[in-house]
């Protein structure tokens, strides 16, 4: 997994859930626009702030996040 430097997640912002670079524009926003058949650039319109490479590291994230597995601890 490459390092992701551009996610960031911060209870003061959003509620703590990933988002790019701090600002207010969440990973679930850009995957639900491209979901939606926002392109790249459409995106850029809509939210002059975050950067092509913001994109890509967001979609990046939650492809890993995807792919996690939760494992039930059972305690005694």
């Amino acid at each position: 997994m490459q390092h992701l430097d551009r996610m960031t997640m911060d209870p003061e912002v959003m509620g703590g859930k990933p988002c790019i670079r701090g600002l207010r524009v969440t990973v679930g926003t850009i995957v639900g626009l491209i979901a939606s058949g926002y392109t790249q650039d459409d995106i850029l319109q809509l939210y002059p702030y975050p950067e092509p490479d913001d994109i890509n590291e967001a979609l990046t994230y939650a492809a890993w996040r995807s792919e996690e597995v939760e494992v039930r601890l059972s305690y005694p």
